[in-house]
C-alpha cells in the first residue's frame, strides 16, 4: 500500500513537472509576443513621437477644430484623470485586501497547528507560501513576462521617450495584479509599492487607448487621444496614481512622478496629476471606512501602509544629531551596496540563469520562497523568549502571530512571555514594520535579535529582487532600514539614559535613510514618509537624514532604477549631460554615418527596398526646385510611410508632385490611421505584400512629412543638442551646415500675442519687415550696427 502510495506520488511529480515550461516549449516566442527585451542592447526598444507631426492633414484637421472640441477635449482629459484615480484606487484596495486575507489566514492556521506539532506548522506554513509564490510566477512566465520586477524603470523610461514593448498590455495589469498578491501573500522580501505604481501606468494607458482590442475590451468614444503627448501625460497621472494608492500619501505621489519617473513636466499637468491622487486617496479612505466593519475579513484596521508615529518622540537635542547623521551614512553605504549586489545578480541571472527557459525562473522562485519561510519560522526558534511588560503597560502582551500588534508569542514555554525576533520576522512586513516604528516599547528588542533580522532579511531582498515575480523595493528598504535605525536608537538610550528619546524615531530615520541611499530621492521621499507616519515635527530631522544618505550613496554608484534601467537596456536621458558633451560638437555625434532620404516624389520600389535594408524610423525628404538647388523640405516617420503603402490610396502613375497650394488635394488619411498601437511592434514592412505594378508606381511625400522638424547647427556644442532633445521630448534632430544667411529674428516679444475677439485672428506685436518702409529702415540701422550683411529681416 505504502509504495503504491510513493509510486503513485512519484509519477504525478514527473507529471507536473513535463508540464512546466523550459526553453524548447515557446519562451522565446512568448516573450516575443509581448515584446519583452530580449537583448542587453538598444535593439529591443524604440523611441517615442513626442513631438507633434505638422504635416498637411494636421493643419486641415487642426482647422476644422472650434472651441467646442477644445473644451471637450479638456473636459475628456478631467475625467479619464477620474477614471485612473478611481481605477488604481480599486486596484490597490483588491491587492491589500487579498494580500492580508491570504497573510491573515496563513498565520492562523499555522497557529492552530503549532499548538500541537511545530513540524507540521512549519510544514503547512511552507506550502502555503509555495503555492502563493508558484502562483505568481507561473502567471508570469506564461501569462504576462512584463509583469516581472517593479515596472519603474520601464515606466520611467517611456516618460523618457522609450517604449518598451509589452509593459503596458491589459495582460500585463492582470499579471501585474495577480502575481503581487501572490508574491507579496507568499511571504517574500519584496513589497507590493512599485506593482501599484506599474499597474497605476498600466490603467491609465489602456484608457488613453481606449481599451484592449485584443481581449474585445474597447470603446471607440475613449479613443480621442491618439498621440504619444497626451499618452504620456495619462501614464503620468497613472504612476501619481500607483504611490498615492500605496501609502495613502497624494502629495507624495504628485513630488514622485515628478521628481522621479518624468523628463516632462508643465502646469496644467500637474493640475491633472493632483486631481488623479487626490480620487485615490478618496477611493482608499472610503474602503478602509468599509472594511473597520468587519466585512474585509482579514483585513481590519491593517493593511494599507500608514504607521502613525504621531504619539512619539516630542523633541530631541542638538546632541542627537551626530547618531541621526550616522544614521545616514549607514543608509547611504548600505543602500550603494545594494544597488551594486542586486546589479551583479540580476546580470548573472539574465545572462545565465534565465536564459535556460521560463522552468528555471519558476524554480528558482520557490527554491527563494522555501528558504524564505524556512528563515522566518526557524530563526525565532532558537531565540529566548523575554518576559512581558508590567500588567501596567498599555500595550497588550502577548499576542498570536499574525496579529495586529508588537509581543507575538512564538514557541515560548509560559503564556506571558513573547519572542522579539518571531515579532519582527514571523509576522507581514507591513505589521512588523508598525512594530519596529512604535513607541512606548523600550527594550522590547534585544540588539542580537535586530542584528540577525538584519542580516537575513537584507540578504533575502538582494537575492529576491531580480526573480520573475511583481517585485517592489520601497517595504524592504523600510524594513531594512528601519531595522539599523532601532539599533542605533538603542545604543543612544543607552548612553544617554534619557527617558524621552523613543527608538521607534530613530527606526523611521533609518527608514528613510535606505530608501535615500538605495533609491536617491529627496524631495518625494521625504513627503511621504511624513505621510505615511504622520507627524510633521521629524520633518527636518527626515530631510537630513535623506541628504546625507543620498550623497554618501552618490559617491559609490547610481540609484537602484537608474542601474535597472541600464541593465534592462532602456537608454534613459538623465537631466544632466555627460561632461564629455561640451568637448564635442553635433557633427561630431554625427560621426561618419550615411543619411538615407526620400525625394519628395518616390518610386514604391525605392521606398520598400530603404525600409527593407535599414532599420532608421525618420528619414528627411528633399526637393529640387526649377532653379536646381536641393532643398530639405521635412521629416517623414517609418511608421507612415509604412501606413501609405499598406492602404496603397496615395500611389500614383505620375511622377509629377501635388500643388500644396491647392484647395482641393485630397486627403485620404485621417490622424488615427498613423498612429501605433501602444507598447506594440505596429506595421513591418514585412507584414506588407507589394505587387510588381504597385512597385513601379510613386507616391508624393509632400502631404505627409512634417515640414518644421527641430534643425541645430554643425557646430552646436553636443551639450545643447543634448538638453534641447531631452527637454522638448524629440525623436530627430536635423544637423545641417551653418546657415548662409538669416531672414529673422524672434524676441520674447514676438511671442506674446492676443485674441482679436472681432477679427477672430492672432495679431502679432511686430509684423515681417518686408513691404513696410519704416520697419525695413529700421532693420538697416541695426543690421549697420551690428555689421551684418546677410540679415534680411527682424522680429521684435
Amino acid at each position: 500500500m505504502l509504495s503504491n502510495q510513493l509510486q503513485n506520488g512519484v509519477e504525478t511529480a514527473k507529471l507536473i513537472w513535463s508540464r512546466l515550461p523550459n526553453a524548447e516549449d515557446g519562451s522565446d516566442a512568448e516573450g516575443d509576443e509581448d515584446g519583452v527585451l530580449r537583448s542587453e542592447g538598444f535593439d529591443a526598444v524604440e523611441s517615442l513621437d513626442y513631438e507633434v507631426i505638422e504635416n498637411y492633414a494636421y493643419r486641415q484637421e487642426q482647422a476644422r477644430r472650434g472651441k467646442l472640441y477644445v473644451w471637450y477635449n479638456v473636459g475628456v482629459k478631467w475625467f479619464f484623470a477620474l477614471l485612473i484615480g478611481i481605477g488604481t484606487g480599486l486596484a490597490a484596495v483588491l491587492i491589500n485586501i487579498s494580500v492580508e486575507n491570504f497573510a491573515g489566514w496563513k498565520y492562523s492556521l499555522t497557529f492552530k497547528i503549532i499548538q500541537t506539532s511545530y513540524v507540521a506548522g512549519f510544514i503547512v506554513y511552507t506550502l502555503f507560501n509555495l503555492a502563493l509564490v508558484f502562483s505568481s510566477v507561473y502567471i508570469v512566465t506564461q501569462f504576462a513576462p512584463a509583469a516581472a520586477g517593479s515596472g519603474i524603470p520601464e515606466i520611467k523610461g517611456y516618460l523618457n521617450g522609450i517604449d518598451t514593448r509589452g509593459i503596458l498590455l491589459f495582460r500585463t495589469l492582470i499579471g501585474k495584479i495577480s502575481g503581487s498578491i501572490g508574491s507579496v501573500g507568499g511571504g517574500l522580501a519584496l513589497g507590493k509599492e512599485g506593482p501599484l505604481v506599474h499597474t497605476g501606468a498600466c490603467i491609465a494607458s489602456l484608457l488613453g487607448q481606449g481599451g484592449s482590442t485584443k481581449y474585445h475590451l474597447s470603446s471607440r468614444w475613449l479613443q480621442i487621444f491618439k498621440s504619444d503627448r497626451d499618452r504620456r501625460d495619462l501614464v503620468t497621472c497613472g504612476c501619481a496614481a500607483g504611490v498615492a494608492a500605496a501609502f495613502r500619501a497624494p502629495v507624495g505621489g504628485v513630488l514622485f512622478a515628478l521628481e522621479e519617473v518624468t523628463s516632462w513636466w508643465r502646469s496644467q499637468l500637474m493640475w491633472r496629476v493632483f486631481f488623479t491622487s487626490a480620487v485615490v486617496a478618496v477611493v482608499v479612505r472610503t474602503a478602509m471606512g468599509w472594511c473597520k466593519s468587519g466585512k474585509c475579513g482579514h483585513f481590519g484596521s491593517g493593511g494599507f501602509i500608514i504607521w502613525d508615529v504621531s504619539d512619539g518622540q516630542e523633541d530631541y537635542s542638538f546632541a542627537e544629531l551626530l547618531p541621526m547623521a550616522i544614521i545616514g551614512v549607514i543608509g547611504g553605504l548600505l543602500g550603494a551596496l545594494f544597488n551594486q549586489l542586486t546589479l551583479y545578480i540580476t546580470h548573472w541571472r539574465r545572462n545565465y540563469l534565465h536564459k535556460k527557459g521560463n522552468r528555471v525562473k519558476i524554480i528558482e522562485a520557490c527554491l527563494i520562497s522555501v528558504m524564505t519561510s524556512v528563515i522566518s519560522f526557524g530563526l525565532p526558534l532558537f531565540r529566548k523568549c523575554s518576559a512581558c511588560p508590567d500588567s501596567d503597560s498599555s500595550i497588550e502582551c502577548p499576542r498570536r502571530p499574525g496579529t495586529y500588534g508588537n509581543y507575538v508569542n512564538f514557541f515560548c514555554s509560559n503564556s506571558n512571555e513573547y519572542n522579539d525576533l518571531a515579532t519582527i520576522f514571523f509576522n507581514t512586513q507591513d505589521d512588523a514594520i508598525r512594530n519596529l516604528f512604535s513607541a512606548k516599547t523600550i527594550h522590547e528588542y534585544s540588539a542580537q535579535s535586530l542584528l540577525t533580522f538584519l542580516v537575513m532579511f537584507y540578504s533575502l531582498a538582494v537575492v529576491t529582487f531580480g526573480t520573475a515575480v511583481p517585485a517592489g523595493q520601497f517595504v524592504p528598504g523600510i524594513m531594512i532600514g528601519s531595522t539599523y535605525g532601532r539599533l542605533v536608537g538603542m545604543f543612544v538610550v543607552k548612553l544617554s539614559q534619557k527617558t524621552n528619546i523613543e527608538e521607534g524615531t530613530y527606526a523611521l530615520l533609518g527608514a528613510a535613510s535606505f530608501l535615500g541611499g538605495s533609491m536617491r530621492m529627496t524631495v518625494s521621499l521625504c513627503v511621504i514618509m511624513v505621510e505615511i507616519t504622520n507627524n510633521l515635527k521629524l520633518l527636518p530631522l527626515i530631510m537630513l537624514v535623506l541628504l546625507i544618505s543620498k550623497a554618501v550613496g552618490d559617491a559609490f554608484n547610481e540609484g537602484l532604477y537608474e542601474e535597472q534601467a541600464r541593465l534592462r537596456g532602456i537608454p534613459l536621458l538623465e537631466s544632466r549631460p555627460k561632461n564629455l558633451m561640451r568637448k564635442m560638437t553635433a557633427k561630431e555625434a554625427c560621426g561618419n554615418q550615411k543619411v538615407s532620404y526620400f525625394t519628395r516624389v518616390v518610386k514604391v520600389a525605392d521606398v520598400a527596398n530603404i525600409l527593407r535594408t535599414n532599420n532608421h524610423n525618420g528619414f528627411p525628404v528633399v526637393d529640387q526646385p526649377r532653379n536646381g538647388e536641393t532643398i530639405v523640405i521635412g521629416l517623414i516617420l517609418r511608421s507612415h510611410l509604412l501606413v501609405l503603402l499598406q492602404s496603397k490610396a496615395d500611389f500614383q502613375h505620375s511622377p509629377l508632385a501635388v500643388d500644396m497650394r491647392s484647395q482641393s488635394i485630397p486627403i485620404r488619411h485621417n490622424l488615427g490611421d498613423f498612429v501605433k498601437p501602444v507598447t506594440s511592434k505596429g506595421l513591418s514592412i514585412n507584414d506588407i505584400h507589394l505587387s510588381p505594378d504597385d512597385l513601379e508606381m510613386y507616391i508624393d511625400l509632400a502631404p505627409f512629412v512634417n515640414p518644421s522638424p527641430y534643425v541645430v547647427p554643425e557646430d552646436m556644442s553636443l551639450t545643447k543638442v543634448y538638453n534641447l532633445f531631452r527637454q522638448l521630448g524629440l525623436r530627430h534632430i536635423f544637423v545641417v551646415p551653418r546657415a548662409s544667411r538669416v531672414i529673422g529674428m524672434i524676441t520674447r516679444k514676438d511671442l506674446l500675442f492676443e485674441d482679436n475677439e472681432d477679427s477672430g485672428s492672432v495679431e502679432l506685436q511686430s509684423t515681417s519687415v518686408r513691404g513696410e518702409e519704416r520697419a525695413g529702415s529700421r532693420v538697416r540701422r541695426r543690421n549697420s550696427e551690428v555689421g551684418s550683411p546677410l540679415l534680411n529681416g527682424l522680429l521684435e
